[in-house]
């Protein structure tokens, strides 16, 4: 493994981490499709920035990206107040339209710029290694100093404000009463999620960013219920999702390496769909079974609590009751019958089951319920 290699590793890996961060608060906050949007609006402030300066190297460019951003969010919000669409119809609304003028007035006034594909709409990896920077000393890609530096700060920005942040993503209106400003939180959180979004797009693509930015924490969140780990965890996902897309690329051969990072992503949250402990879909089709049988074992009990002492009991307490009154189909009554036994409800005699003094409390009090 060569250096150029580890080059790019190293700026997935950092663009990965600094997507993460804020992208946890955007899919707490239901908000998700805004990096979809701020990664296509941030055209309207290139083009913008690009008619005043001139200039495809001015970082007045990246200002004008950033600041694009903030208006995609404010204008939807705006459309939000009126009450007449919901939050992702007024996004919706917006990114579009926005990015359709930038598109306008590129095919106008700049068509011969190249400024939608240069600046915009491409990044690619392999080429991180070649656009290098010198800084104390050090040359090391462009990307490792742009995106180390956007971590730092999104990092920065969670330590600083995360009582804030947590308590403005979960109860807005307590944040309020307790003067924490939940407005200036969310400008503030909308702000760094453009900045990354533009800093990333440049290097990864806007596939990429969207993918690394939502995710990783949308598979996190399927795995924990605690902020702090969820965050932990999504950094860690993004990261492999990462340097296992750029292998997966490198295995196949001939494959865009950010495409094959996007599709890990994929692979990560689906994993966690299927196996999370507590939210996946195979532990959710457990528990349910394990309430199925829960609730089995309670009808068996007060069903033969109801016919105790009664006359017709033995035959009420007959297996072939239990399928033919009960409805219940044969594999699954020998079940509730066999666990209800192993747990010491009941007790079976000569083909009759009969309550023990446990399963006569319990089913005494589900009756109470």
């Amino acid at each position: 493994m060569n250096a150029s290699m580890i080059e790019i590793q190293v700026v997935a890996a950092l663009v990965a981490a600094a997507c993460a961060l804020p992208g946890v608060f955007l899919v707490l906050r239901r908000m998700s499709l805004v990096s979809d949007a701020i990664s296509h609006t941030v055209l309207f402030g290139i083009v913008i920035m690009f008619m005043l300066v001139g200039d495809l190297h001015n970082p007045l460019l990246f200002v004008g990206a950033v600041l694009s951003g903030v208006l995609t969010v404010s204008l939807s919000e705006l459309l939000l107040r009126t009450g007449r669409v919901k939050s992702d119809a007024a996004i919706g609304l917006v990114f579009p339209a926005l990015f359709s003028i930038a598109v306008i007035i590129i095919s106008r006034d700049f068509s011969g710029v190249h400024l939608d594909t240069d600046v915009v709409l491409l990044g690619e990896l392999a080429f991180a290694p070649f656009n290098r920077s010198i800084i104390l000393g050090l040359d090391l890609p462009r990307g490792v100093w742009v995106m180390g530096l956007i971590g730092l700060l999104n990092l920065g920005f969670i330590i600083l404000f995360y009582k804030e942040l947590k308590l403005a993503t979960f109860d807005a209106g307590l944040a309020a009463a307790l003067g924490f400003a939940p407005s200036l939180i969310h400008y503030g959180l909308m702000t760094v999620v453009s900045v990354t979004v533009v800093g990333a797009f440049d290097h990864v693509g806007a596939i990429l960013v969207v993918a690394l930015m939502i995710a990783p924490p949308a598979a996190a969140y399927l795995l924990t219920d605690r902020l702090n780990r969820m965050l932990i965890l999504s950094v860690l996902i993004g990261v492999a999702s990462a340097l296992s897309g750029y292998w997966a690329a490198r295995l196949i051969g001939n494959v865009n390496i950010a495409g094959a990072m996007a599709t890990m992503t994929g692979v990560f949250f689906l994993a966690a769909l299927v196996f999370a402990p507590e939210r996946g879909l195979i532990a959710r089709r457990l528990e349910r079974s394990r309430r199925r049988q829960r609730f089995a074992i309670e009808m068996l009990l007060v069903h033969l609590s109801q016919h105790e002492t009664q006359a017709g009991e033995e035959h009420e307490s007959e297996m072939a009751h239990l399928t033919d009154q009960l409805k219940w189909k044969a594999t699954f009554a020998q079940t509730a019958v066999k666990q209800a036994a192993q747990q010491g409800l009941i007790e079976r005699q000569n083909g009759h089951m009969h309550l023990t003094t446990s399963g006569r409390q319990v089913a005494q009090v589900v009756l109470q319920r």
